[in-house]
């Protein structure tokens, strides 16, 4: 695995133009890969902590530092920055009359905080919203972490909740050394945070939260249109674990928070609002949006008359069947939950005019994570002591018993010390007064 990884890195690296992130990201994370396939060769557990430390260190770690001092990122990082900037100067974070790729800002109100930071302290370490990315992202997956190995007890014993925290750590570092992780986190990708929420959004969930889970995918839904999807699959979810109340206070979370933060932004210039957030992530206004891979909707815009709207109507389509499916057929488990968001992902990926193969990390770690931290879960089964008894008490007693009980099922052997013959003499001797008094009365 390691080496797949280290060899698609390597591509990245070749194949992306001279003088860009991309480039440093792939030559350096190939590097880190290797080093980490080489610790895991020596290692006798698969999944090992140390490979995965070993992994985040060369892939994401060292060139996000690298990346970082040389002042090179992903245009996203100034597009946020300068978003932050004109939220506090005219109240809206959508540049009015955008002409170039960079003037538009495609995300939604809530993305420009990660942005404060540089508007507050200009360009020093730390400041940069690549940075803030990599902090959201952190605090999400950490919380989901906590959620589901600590925050309720789902393991009856302190013994327990250590070695489920322990699991979700390794977890953690695998889903980080991910490629399609690690890059945006290096680079200065958007959705690490995103996809970051939404793995919170169904730690809640799973431990049916309703409430925290919608409050967690509705500020996810707040930074960028893909969270969107989330929060119709969450609800119904909800609904078949937690019943109508529930669902409906998720759903009340996640589109109450919502609307709270973005129909300001949409009534302060609707103009700006619609040109930055609708028309150019779909491909549809007057300037091309940078997003562009060979996948089917950019084949159908290149190669069909009207493709931008035969594209617009597929992807339609595509949620009018997913969203069908969620009534007809609603998952009844956070796994299944996001198979069926990924699923819904993945079209909208696939036939968007203006899109990113990067875009893969949603629908990779919706697959993978869930099912790891279903397992997690499961793998935590209480024990029949008591919490409070201490676990050298508990060995002493176990061994004692151990012990004492014969390797028969018939009655224990009689006493054999001096002391046990007298006391069953005084037993015989009392027992047979009793029986004589109750005869002779």
């Amino acid at each position: 695995m390691l080496l797949a990884c280290a060899v698609s890195a390597l591509g990245v690296g070749l194949a992306s133009p001279d003088h860009t992130s991309q480039k440093v990201w792939g030559l350096v994370g190939a590097a880190g890969y290797a080093c980490a396939a080489l610790v895991a060769a020596r290692s006798s557990t698969p999944w090992a902590r140390t490979p995965a430390v070993v992994a985040v260190t060369g892939a994401a770690a060292v060139p996000l530092l690298y990346l970082s001092v040389i002042g090179r990122a992903q245009m996203e990082v100034g597009v946020v920055e300068r978003a932050a900037d004109l939220l506090f100067s005219t109240g809206t974070p959508y540049n009015p009359e955008p002409h170039a790729v960079r003037d538009f800002n495609p995300y939604l109100p809530g993305m420009a905080l990660f942005g404060i930071p540089h508007l507050l302290f200009g360009d020093t370490p730390f400041a940069g919203a690549r940075v803030w990315f990599l902090v959201g992202f952190l605090a999400a997956v950490a919380g989901a972490v906590r959620v589901l190995t600590g925050g309720g007890g789902l393991a009856a014993e302190p013994s327990g909740t250590a070695r489920g925290a322990a699991s979700g750590l390794t977890g953690a570092l695998w889903l980080i050394a991910c490629p399609v992780v690690a890059l945006p986190l290096s680079i200065g990708g958007v959705d690490p945070p995103v996809i970051g929420l939404l793995c919170l959004a169904l730690a809640f969930t799973q431990r049916g939260d309703a409430g925290r889970a919608g409050l967690a995918v509705g500020v996810a839904a707040i930074l960028k249109w893909t969270a969107w999807p989330a929060i119709a699959v969450i609800v119904a979810v909800v609904a078949v674990r937690g019943g109508r109340r529930a669902a409906s206070r998720c759903a009340a979370a996640a589109t109450g928070l919502a609307a709270l933060t973005i129909t300001p932004a949409a009534l302060v210039d609707t103009g700006a609002f619609y040109q930055n957030v609708v028309l150019y992530p779909l491909g549809l206004g007057p300037t091309a949006s940078s997003a562009q891979s060979p996948l089917l909707g950019h084949l159908i815009v290149l190669l069909l008359p009207h493709g931008k709207a035969v594209t617009t109507a597929l992807i339609a389509l595509s949620a009018v069947g997913v969203g069908a499916s969620l009534l007809v057929r609603p998952p009844r488990n956070t796994v299944a939950a996001a198979d069926r968001l990924a699923l819904g992902l993945l079209l909208a990926i696939v036939l968007s005019p203006a899109t990113r193969i990067g875009y893969a990390i949603y629908p990779i770690v919706l697959i993978a994570w869930p099912r790891f931290t279903a397992r997690l879960s499961a793998d935590r089964t209480t024990t029949p002591h008591p919490a409070s008894e201490p676990p050298q008490h508990r060995r002493t007693v176990a061994s004692r018993l151990c012990t004492a009980t014969p390797a028969t099922d018939g009655p224990l052997p009689p006493l054999r010390s001096p002391a046990g013959r007298d006391a069953r003499r005084r037993g015989h001797g009392h027992g047979v007064a009793r029986s004589e008094r109750s005869r002779t009365g």
